[in-house]
């Protein structure tokens, strides 16, 4: 009897005697798990090369499970009507997601958590092309893994094969077994797929949850919606036994750069995505989050917008002129129904346009996070495209190139660090609780004068006050009557904290900052508890 640990994957192989032949990658095999309370979860299994289809699944009970195999195609009836049993243990391990258990949204709709209600705080990482053999392993592609959990990083944004700023079948997309796809999109390949594995194997293993993106979204218009589906079922029966978010596509209503009927793609996207999306969710037994990378914002790239639990936004990338933009945004997406959380998923990568230095990084940071986001990614431009030395990545099909830096310097930068302090000393608080309130603060921000304090927390519990780099000390408002806070000034650059004692509000709810300068001429976070 098979034995695993509950959230764990659990992988078998389903035979069949029948002799290989075209077309193995379209054959639909299907899994029945029945858990020990009777629920029935469909589970889609992956062709495996040969005559071998495979089965991942993660159980989310402990208890025996009992499973039975479903396949209708001719020539393959052995795949039909295979059983098995496993016993699942609870989990003893130390690795926070499979810990908790898989994503979901949380009951206020503003936030994830995990499968047992612990509060996942958002921090991604944008690596494109990471899985492309341009980023080598075991070594390169290790030792980014393992500086970004050691930064704290939670979420690793990554497009599986078919990829941006590239047309279909370009070599620098590949991994060590080419691409994803045969020539004109034949059949898929499971070796792409294989080697795959083992890259999201070990950022799962690294506590990290890949966000894995399916394709960049004009490749629809060459896919097709039939062969986009099968190419999505590959990836839920592959990779939907791990703590994942789904990310249908990456700008998902871009057309490809040089169409010659840009709107009509941008429908025939918009439509299409929706189809693709709808498979998706039949396909997963989990339920895990569901998006899409947007233009703009997830909401608006689909024809149905109920069908997404996540709305990512796209906001700029031109330095302090995003900021703007990026508050707009974020207001108008709370105010959107369906209530979604939102996740500023792309915005300002560090170093691009020569720009976008740290400083903008913990400035968007903060701004996203309150503003009353669930999660803010980071980007490092030449990380994103996995730039070498000996080789940069080169210029999109529309003929410019994003910038030369090395992938591995790129990683370097001092935002990704920064960012990850950023999400430690919110990790210390009840961050799922804050909501914005500009209004304690005086004078703040807004779009037309970006660059003034903003704050955000939980009245009577926490205030979160993110003061850029000014001369002028602003106000505290809004105090609560006789209930005194213990105030903390810390730098976003290195984590330094200075203690300012006790503040409280006169009888308008009104004080000062117990300071008459800051101590450094730089931008500060301002941490107010109750005391």
């Amino acid at each position: 009897m098979r034995t695993t640990q509950q959230h764990c994957l659990t992988e078998w192989s389903l035979p069949s005697r029948g002799a290989p032949g075209d077309g193995l990658d379209r054959v639909e095999v299907d899994v029945v798990v029945t858990d020990p309370a009777g629920r029935q979860r469909r589970v889609p299994a992956f062709w495996a090369g040969g005559s071998t289809w495979r089965v991942r699944y993660a159980p989310l009970q402990t208890g025996r499970h009992r499973w039975h195999s479903e396949c209708l195609a001719a020539g393959l009836e052995d795949l039909h009507g295979q059983r098995g049993a496993f016993d699942v243990e609870p989990y003893t391990g130390d690795n926070p997601l499979l810990r908790h258990g898989p994503l979901r949204v949380a009951a206020s709709r503003r936030t994830l958590e995990h499968a047992d209600g612990t509060p996942f705080l958002w921090l991604g990482d944008t690596w494109w092309l990471g899985l492309c053999q341009r980023l080598t392993w075991p070594g390169e592609f290790m030792g980014l893994v393992d500086d970004r959990a050691a930064k704290g990083f939670t979420v690793i944004q990554v497009v599986a094969g078919l990829y941006p700023d590239m047309p279909a079948f370009d070599a620098r997309g590949d991994n060590e077994a080419g691409g994803p796809w045969e020539a004109d999109y034949a059949s898929l390949r499971p070796a792409y797929f294989d080697h795959a594995d083992r890259r999201l194997a070990a950022i799962v293993a690294a506590g990290m949850v890949p966000c894995i993106v399916g394709a960049w979204g004009f490749h629809l218009g060459w896919l097709g919606v039939e062969r986009m589906q099968r190419h999505w079922r590959c990836l839920v029966a592959r990779y939907g036994a791990w703590p994942v978010v789904w990310c249908l596509a990456g700008e998902g209503t871009m057309p490809y750069y040089l169409s010659t009927t840009p709107d009509a793609d941008r429908a025939a996207q918009r439509r299409g995505w929706t189809e693709v999306a709808r498979a998706v969710r039949r396909l997963d037994p989990i339920g895990h989050p569901l998006t899409i990378h947007p233009c703009e914002a997830s909401r608006l790239s689909l024809d149905d917008s109920s069908l997404l639990d996540l709305d990512m936004l796209q906001t700029g990338h031109q330095d302090r002129l995003s900021l703007p933009n990026t508050l707009r945004a974020l207001a108008a997406a709370r105010a959107s129904t369906p209530t979604l959380p939102v996740i500023e998923a792309e915005v300002c990568y560090e170093g691009i346009g020569e720009a976008c230095r740290q400083e903008l990084q913990r400035l968007l940071f903060w701004a996203a996070m309150l503003s009353g986001a669930a999660g803010f990614t980071y980007g490092a431009n030449g990380l994103w495209q996995v730039n070498r030395r000996e080789k940069p990545f080169g210029p999109s099909p529309h003929g410019m190139s994003w910038g030369d830096t090395p992938w591995d310097e790129a990683a370097r930068l001092p935002g990704s660090a920064q960012v990850g302090l950023a999400a430690r000393l919110l990790a210390g608080l009840p961050w799922w609780r804050f909501e914005p309130h500009p209004e304690w603060v005086e004078p703040h921000a807004t779009p037309q004068e970006p660059l003034l304090p903003m704050a955000g927390g939980v009245p009577g519990l926490v205030r979160v006050l993110y003061l850029p780099c000014r001369w002028a000390l602003p106000t505290l408002r809004a105090l609560e009557p006789g209930l005194p806070y213990r105030a903390r000034l810390v730098s976003p650059v290195d984590g330094r904290a200075h203690d300012l004692g006790v503040v409280q509000g006169d009888d308008a709810g009104t004080a000062a900052l117990p300071v008459s300068r800051l101590p450094v001429f730089q931008d500060w976070v301002l941490i107010l508890e109750r005391a």
